[in-house]
């Protein structure tokens, strides 16, 4: 439903969005394109969910489309299971794509575009290696020198180039490099390549080429073919744009239909355009690395369990630790969109966490560190059963059984035998209520050695709900479950996986893999509720008092459950705790 009378308070601000509404306002496009292009030669992090989010976002707001794109230039470093990842990932953030499209589906365009530029004088072939081409590139305060190979007159190049293509050449033996300016002040315009040999067999077009393009060249031409309007990319790119706009100058698409003539040719909607590069700052949050390099090595070397371990920043792995898509998605919208690079603290997501899964999740009792109370003034065969809601802000989700018993498990932590200062659970001789059941007083610790193994108490009969003695007032309020009931589950208690806010920093001599969090993951065996065994996987609950939990995606069964803590209910972080 369009409510046009929303007021324009109600848009999203930022300067991309003004560039789309500027540029729809004065004709210049009639309509909006954009595109995600993964590489895939990894899994999705976060940093990337905030691309996906505006570059759907954006399409999405403005009637536009939104492709999904596989930049697939370099397949020594693609698989197949990264590109179903991706989709995967796309698709559980909210989003779907209009056209599917890889660069590779663009490799007989991107081959055309070069020999154009080659009869225009535009490009030649190199015999530089790829150290000395560094040699001759200069510096930031230098100019660089011009490739002896630079004049080559244009029936050599194509010759070579067409020998390239052919085969003929092996791996690193002669770049195609775009002739523009070796003195720029921009390194990126010193001649740059285009296009280097690798025989290395492709995941979509076998080894029908031994040559690959560079990504920027790329990555220009597809957006132009595809007809992108809007290029959003990040600001590791700005630099690279004055290349952008070079090749789509120089090649000029929309004047050259015979570049472009086989995507017609094979059905392709080709929508040719001029598109525009715009950037906009990448995602940083602290207390995590997201080089994909890093990722891999941490995954390589057993220091994490795979790419969708729930310590992982990437997309499964915070699919698997519990996050949801609208947690995501609403991290998107708080950080916004600049041209100012930040950090964002880990605390920000974990707080869109709890504020999607407060009003989400359906409450359950859980123990995960027990200790055992006995309630000595009930029979030993004591049963009956409690009532409890679903979620205490919403009775829309209903009511639950719980069974209730002479003896209970309860948190260890919630009994000291010797209390500090300000502590309102439960300590010999003294009073706690006990959730939804009335008042229990300490009569007396049960111990083997020094370790405490139960805790006998007497439940004031007074104190249960409907009686007048049960708004008698005590301090502390604790959780529990029947032990005669409880069902065991592996409980998997992450935490953050390092233990320094910039883990990248390595000026004392140090690498991330020095930060590493030891307590990141223990896993305990705890006691939950009965009705936890009907939980599906990926199924998100908040188990009182202690925090937000799923269901993991991998191993839960419901004759073997496995729950996985999300995020705590509160920020012990920011409390250094």
């Amino acid at each position: 439903m369009n409510d046009t009378s929303a007021p324009a308070a109600t848009e999203k601000q930022d300067f991309i969005r003004q560039i789309v509404r500027d540029d729809l306002a004065s004709g210049k496009h009639a309509g909006i394109r954009t595109r995600f292009p993964p590489e895939p030669n990894g899994y999705l992090h976060i940093g990337h969910a905030k691309s996906i989010c505006l570059n759907f976002g954006i399409a999405a707001e403005f009637g536009g489309a939104c492709n999904l794109r596989f930049d697939d230039t370099n397949p020594s470093r693609e698989d197949p299971e990264y590109v179903e990842a991706i989709k995967d990932d796309v698709r559980w953030l909210g989003f779907d794509w209009p056209e599917l499209r890889h660069a590779s589906d663009y490799f007989e365009v991107f081959y055309r575009c070069a020999i154009k530029l080659i009869e225009d004088g535009k490009a030649y072939v190199c015999d530089l290696s790829a150290e000395q081409v560094r040699e001759f590139r200069g510096t930031l305060t230098t100019p660089g020198r011009d490739s002896p190979f630079r004049d080559r007159d244009v029936a050599e190049n194509l010759d070579l180039f067409r020998r390239m293509r052919a085969g003929e050449f092996p791996d690193g033996a002669r770049t195609l490099r775009a002739r523009i300016d070796m003195a720029s002040g921009n390194i990126n315009l010193r001649d740059p390549a285009i296009y280097r040999i690798r025989h290395v067999p492709h995941q979509n077009t076998g080894d029908a080429w031994p040559i690959y393009p560079m990504y920027d060249y790329a990555h220009c031409i597809s957006d132009a073919v595809e007809g992108i309007t809007h290029s959003l990319c990040t600001l590791e790119f700005e630099d690279h744009r004055p290349l952008y706009d070079w090749c789509i100058d120089n090649i000029d698409l929309p004047a050259h239909r015979e570049l472009w003539q086989p995507l017609v040719d094979a059905g392709l909607p080709t929508p040719v355009s001029r598109p525009r590069q715009i950037e906009f700052s990448r995602l940083n949050i602290n207390y995590t690395v997201m080089s994909k390099r890093k990722l891999m090595a941490l995954v390589q070397e057993g220091l994490v369990e795979g790419w969708d371990d729930p310590r992982m920043p990437t997309l499964q792995g915070l699919r698997r630790r519990g996050y949801t898509p609208a947690a995501l998605r609403l991290l998107a919208e708080r950080i916004g969109i600049s041209k100012q690079n930040s950090v964002t603290d880990f605390s920000l997501l974990e707080n869109c966490l709890r504020e999607d899964l407060d009003a989400s999740a359906p409450r359950r009792m859980a123990v995960v560190e027990p200790l055992r109370l006995v309630i000595d003034n009930l029979d030993p065969g004591h049963e009956e059963t409690l009532s409890f809601p679903n979620h205490p802000k919403d009775a829309s989700f209903g009511m639950r059984s719980l069974p209730f018993s002479r003896e209970l498990w309860i948190e260890r932590e919630d009994f000291m035998e010797v209390p500090v200062k300000g502590f309102h659970r439960l300590v010999p001789g003294g009073e706690v209520r006990l959730r939804g059941v009335g008042i229990v007083r300490c009569e007396r610790v049960e111990k083997e050695g020094d370790r405490i193994v139960a805790v006998h108490g007497s439940l004031d009969p007074d104190t249960r709900a409907g009686l007048p003695g049960a708004d008698r007032k005590v301090k502390g309020t604790i959780h529990w479950v029947s032990a005669r009931h409880a069902l065991a589950a592996e409980v998997r208690l992450y935490d953050r996986l390092f233990v320094v806010a910039d883990p990248d920093d390595d000026s004392e001599g140090k690498s991330y893999r020095d930060h590493l969090n030891p307590d990141s993951v223990r896993v305990v065996q705890g006691w939950l509720e009965p009705s936890c065994a009907d939980a599906a996987a990926e199924q998100r609950l908040q188990f009182e008092r202690l925090g937000y939990f799923v269901a993991d995606r991998r191993d839960h069964r419901g004759d073997r459950p496995v729950f996985n803590r999300a995020v705590t209910l509160r920020d012990s972080w920011a409390r250094g705790a």
